[in-house]
């Protein structure tokens, strides 16, 4: 088979080298790819933006793609699932509308309420005064979020009050993230550790992976700005057996059985950002793809072939097949830029690739780029360096050793990446 995978970081990587393992796949076209799709069996780049659809349906039909692969949300909630289905092309990940469960916040909290799935309280609103006023009226401090995509900059949490409504002014009235804030959530903030579950999706059926944990904030001790996620460990020691039973039959059953019920069936990966409180299990966010870095640590941990499982869930039968994880547990650490997640250089030269692969680890790619045969940081998360062992820090320390041979001028990454289970 020939495939087409849309993305460019370090979830496409993933995604790839997993994909490239099974013996049905012939080829894998990445659009637009990075530095390490560039050299991985079977893979090969095509300069394409995952968000120039047309492009994307036009090459796709030029190569007689036999099944495209979402990475990233922008193209799906942009409606490329849809366009594919149209031109009668088989493509992994929800429609447009189901997609909306990432791309309006405002959307997705409606959606749960009025199924009865446990997420925080919040106001909904497109008028500066009256969030304002919302705000203020709280007990407690707000967590504000743009109902928009944000490129994970979205999500706010003031200091106090005062900040609270300068932040609704920035993205109500002078529109810091444009469209993505037309519309603002103001909800009550929740506290307690995170945990992200993900589950392959038929429509009908699903099929949930090993929980994981993120970390995303930028410096070790979880001190420094929130970044796009600095690490990420799987599975989560917070999730028992009877943690996911809950999770399976209060968050994600009522969301595939809401969306089928509603005429947009939900296929495609379900990610439920997860936090859980005092008072129980609360829903953050859903996402409508697989998690980056979350992907780094799952699929390394997958031993069925992939593309058997999201064959099935094209087909709908996701329930005749059962996908083999293998015990053990995984850890990947991100290499960044220095500045990220503010400015930072790109063009530096990074070494020692090899030689954290021969130490067992894989290191995932995302913001690189192959020129004239050498890797080159292009991005604010450059690398993903997962190592996979029998026991969580077993996992994280075969990480940091593979992450020790690897040099590029101003790399940054923190030191605790499973060794701190709190999110």
């Amino acid at each position: 088979m020939k495939l087409l995978l849309i993305g460019s970081g370090g979830r496409e990587h993933a995604l790839a080298w997993k994909l490239s393992q099974s013996a049905q796949v012939e080829r894998i076209f990445v659009a637009p790819g990075n530095g390490g799709t560039a050299t991985t069996d079977k893979c090969e780049n095509t300069p394409i933006r995952d968000s120039d659809l047309p492009s994307l349906l036009a090459f796709a039909q030029a190569q007689a793609i036999d099944l495209t692969v979402v990475g990233p949300e922008v193209p799906l909630v942009a409606g490329v699932v849809d366009l594919f289905q149209a031109a009668g092309l088989p493509i992994f990940g929800p429609v447009q509308a189901a997609a909306q469960l990432e791309g309006s916040k405002a959307f997705s909290k409606a959606f749960m309420q009025r199924h009865a799935i446990p997420t925080g309280q919040a106001g909904v609103f497109t008028e500066f005064e009256a969030a304002a006023d919302f705000a203020w009226s709280l007990d407690s401090l707000p967590v504000i979020k743009a109902s928009g995509l944000a490129a994970g900059k979205g999500v706010v949490l003031p200091a106090s009050r005062e900040e609270a409504v300068t932040v609704l002014r920035q993205m109500l009235v002078e529109r810091s993230f444009g469209e993505a804030s037309a519309t603002v959530l103001v909800e009550e903030r929740l506290t307690g550790p995170e945990v992200s579950v993900l589950a392959f999706c038929d429509g009908t059926n699903l099929a949930v992976m090993p929980p994981a944990q993120d970390h995303k904030r930028l410096l070790t001790g979880d001190a420094g700005p929130n970044t796009g996620g600095m690490g990420a460990f799987a599975p989560s020691p917070l999730a028992s057996p009877d943690f996911l039973a809950e999770v399976t039959r209060r968050v994600l059953r009522p969301t595939l059985d809401g969306m089928a019920a509603q005429g947009t069936p939900y296929v495609g990966v379900l990610y439920a950002g997860l936090m859980l409180t005092p008072s129980g299990i609360q829903v953050l966010e859903f996402n409508c793809r697989f998690g980056d870095p979350e992907t780094q640590v799952v699929l390394p941990l997958l031993e069925s072939d992939l593309l058997e499982i999201l064959l099935a869930c094209l087909d709908g039968r996701l329930g005749e097949v059962n996908p083999v994880w293998r015990g053990g547990a995984a850890a990947t650490v991100v290499m960044a830029s220095g500045g990220y997640p503010g400015a930072y250089a790109t063009g530096k030269p990074i070494q020692g690739l090899a030689a954290a692969e021969a130490e067992g680890c894989t290191v995932f790619h995302a913001g690189t780029a192959l020129a004239a045969g050498e890797q080159l940081t292009s991005g604010g998360r450059v690398l993903a360096v997962t190592g996979v062992d029998e026991s969580l820090s077993a996992a994280a320390k075969r990480a940091y050793s593979g992450l020790s041979h690897i040099q590029f001028e101003g790399a940054i990454w923190r030191t605790d990446i499973a060794r701190t289970h709190s999110g």
